[in-house]
């Protein structure tokens, strides 16, 4: 199974993506965790990456399009895999489909998870992320145990830059103009399947909706 996930940022499409990846035995591909892996490694993508990242733009095509050659490239995507974040644009798509017809793979279906900016405002603001160990938390869904401190190491949890109120509202603006016209480009290719989850509903009730919306239930 060869999947696409698309949604703006807080829809929860890497939460939904863990779960398929469990269902399908294929892994999950997060440009953006490879990205922020780069900036804490302080490696020369990193550098270039983080300025982006920091202020909630889009990191440009040529910095991660032969991650994504490289990635799905191997071994253990040899059954398939879920794209959490990727494609971001119609250039990315394009170079995407480009790149996937060389290799000879074909997708299977390009979900789309959909929810309110007011919603997806509240989730992002409230995460927050373990300096330590990357763990993840979200003060009012899935709070730590103890406040400002993981569950997992101990770690101190902080805010991200990229999770702060303004940044969010303008990642948002930004998936509106760059990234929401690829629900028609991927419509015109017959692969997209749509979802609208209850906000407060459940990940198995969601995740049950992906799976009936991919014919797999």
């Amino acid at each position: 199974m060869r999947i696409i996930m698309l949604g703006p940022p807080g829809a929860g499409k890497g939460t939904y993506a863990k779960r398929l990846v469990q269902r399908f035995d294929i892994p999950q591909i997060s440009t953006g965790d490879i990205l922020r892996a780069a900036v804490k490694e302080g490696s020369e993508l990193g550098k270039k990456a983080k300025s982006f990242m920091d202020s909630g733009s889009l990191v440009p095509d040529d910095l991660i399009m032969d991650i994504i050659r490289e990635r799905i490239s191997q071994d253990d995507c040899g059954s398939g895999f879920i794209f959490d974040g990727f494609p971001r644009t119609i250039p990315q798509a394009e170079s995407l489909s480009v790149l996937l017809k060389e290799l000879n793979i074909r997708l299977n279906a390009v979900v789309n998870v959909d929810l309110a900016d007011d919603i997806l405002v509240r989730r992002l603001t409230s995460r927050r992320t373990c300096a330590k160990c990357g763990e993840i938390f979200n003060v009012l869904s899935m709070p730590p145990k103890v406040e400002g401190v993981c569950d997992k190491c101990g770690g101190e949890l902080m805010q991200r830059d990229d999770e702060k109120e303004d940044t969010i509202r303008h990642r948002l603006e930004v998936y509106k103009e760059e990234t929401y016209p690829l629900i028609a480009f991927y419509k015109d290719s017959g692969l997209l399947k749509s979802i609208a989850p209850e906000a407060d509903g459940s990940v198995e009730a969601n995740v049950a909706a992906i799976l009936k919306a991919l014919g797999t239930e």
